[in-house]
């Protein structure tokens, strides 16, 4: 259970860095609330998911998933650059959180 809160952890730390691109500095309020809500969720699952997960490659994968989240986003949704070379270092964050979540145990203890 708690590589799936580590995923959805990910995902909503994907929305709350997304989303301070349109909070304007918390001036605007609809952005801002979406913003901070999901920051609250996200870092709540992250909470849940160190429970039984080490927090190096907790962390690391929490912050791989929203950055390569993030990233793809911003190619698809916001023009951003699609250099094969940036597609190249994504790969290499993608190969990195698919490495450590092979080699990582589910219990430090």
């Amino acid at each position: 259970m708690a590589w799936i809160y580590l995923i959805i952890a990910g995902l909503f730390e994907m929305g709350w860095a997304i989303g301070l691109k349109y909070t304007q500095s918390f001036t605007k309020l609809v952005p801002s609330i979406f913003t901070i809500i999901c920051m609250i969720i996200s870092l709540y699952l992250l909470s849940l998911s160190l429970k039984t997960l080490p927090i190096g490659t907790a962390y690391t994968i929490w912050t791989g998933i929203g950055a390569i989240g993030t990233v793809l986003f911003g190619m698809l949704f916001l023009g951003e650059s699609r250099e094969w070379i940036r597609i190249v270092f994504i790969l290499f964050i993608v190969v990195g959180v698919v490495g450590l979540k092979v080699v990582s145990g589910g219990d430090p203890h």
